[in-house]
């Protein structure tokens, strides 16, 4: 059988290094088309349509990274599966019931009579801000290794706002690259907004979180690698100052450029993801699992990686491929 070499530890950093990857391309793939959603407008019909448009060709593909984590949280990882889930029903029922309403929407504001498409929209914008408050507050939660005290719920309100600041941030980035006209102009005004949010959420997160684990405070703090890790944070910072003289400056560069704010979103999601990663290696669920406490059967995982390394690289050729062919400035979305 091929793998069957690899050693159980090997499996094990194989699939956390996927399940990272899933969410990773998750939370910026669906992340800008959830921002999108979240930044729609009260009143303006015109500039739902274009936003809808923008993220028309992507959004539903986008989700399939989810499911991809998922489903590799239940297969590599099925005791972290199940105590992660049973720890965050509630708040995974809210993003489910935000997804659902979401998709819902999409396809329903375009075929509803247009007395009934403000309806839609507002669904659409609510569904979202429901999907992202939860999923941050699930993330909240998970960090603090799963408790339900005071503290840690305190602390996952917090990520859940600062979640939905990030996702906003990297959606109206993402409106800039896509959109032209007022909406642009609109976009600048909510990424320099989201900006200044995001770069406070990122603050208090990050000093909270020394206060969670003394592993990662001791990493952080007063181990031999503490210096090369700040690096992270100081250049998460520098990039959000970069983007802001972006953002500042674009608006009068006659569409020279307008990548750059998508782009240096992107890396600020990579950076503080590595952030994560590297503050809670091997922990799947942080201060109570590791990874080789989790790992299913190696036998299994051998003969489900064989699957793996090929349906991998065909969703992520689908969805290179989907990007590309889908580039450049949004057109009118037609649903017939």
């Amino acid at each position: 059988m091929p793998f069957e070499s690899l050693s159980t530890e090997m499996l094990g950093n194989i699939y956390i290094g996927l399940l990272a990857l899933a969410v990773l391309l998750y939370a910026i793939l669906d992340g800008y088309d959830l921002g999108v959603g979240v930044l729609f407008p009260p009143r303006n019909e015109q500039f739902k349509d274009d936003m809808v448009a923008s993220i028309g060709p992507y959004w539903d593909a986008n989700e399939t990274w989810l499911v991809l984590a998922v489903g590799l949280l239940l297969i590599a990882f099925p005791q972290a599966h199940s105590e992660v889930l049973q720890a965050l029903y509630l708040p995974a029922t809210f993003m489910l019931l935000g997804l659902i309403l979401r998709g819902v929407s999409f396809d329903f504001r375009a075929k509803v009579a247009q007395t009934k498409k403000k309806k839609w929209d507002t669904c659409f914008k609510y569904g979202s801000l429901l999907t992202t408050l939860s999923q941050g507050y699930m993330l909240g939660i998970w960090v603090t290794g799963l408790r339900s005290d005071i503290y840690a719920q305190g602390f996952a309100l917090l990520a859940a706002f600062g979640v939905t600041a990030a996702y906003a941030f990297i959606g109206a980035c993402w409106l800039i690259l896509k959109t032209e006209g007022d909406l642009q102009q609109k976009a600048f005004y909510w990424a320099k907004r989201c900006l200044m949010i995001l770069g406070s959420g990122i603050i208090a997160v990050s000093l909270l979180n020394l206060t969670l684990h003394d592993s990662v405070r001791s990493l952080w703090l007063e181990s031999p690698i503490g210096l090369v890790l700040m690096t992270i944070p100081i250049l998460c910072f520098a990039l959000l100052l970069l983007c802001g003289v972006v953002l500042n400056r674009l608006p009068e560069a006659d569409g020279k450029g307008e990548w750059l704010p998508f782009a240096l979103a992107l890396l600020v999601f990579v950076l503080c993801f590595a952030a994560f990663g590297v503050s809670y290696y091997p922990y799947v669920v942080p201060g109570k699992l590791t990874i080789m406490d989790a790992l299913a059967d190696a036998n299994s995982l051998r003969f489900l990686l064989v699957g793996t390394v090929i349906v991998v690289p065909c969703i992520l050729a689908y969805t290179a491929m989907v990007y590309r062919i889908f580039s450049g400035k949004s057109e009118k979305l037609s649903y017939y």
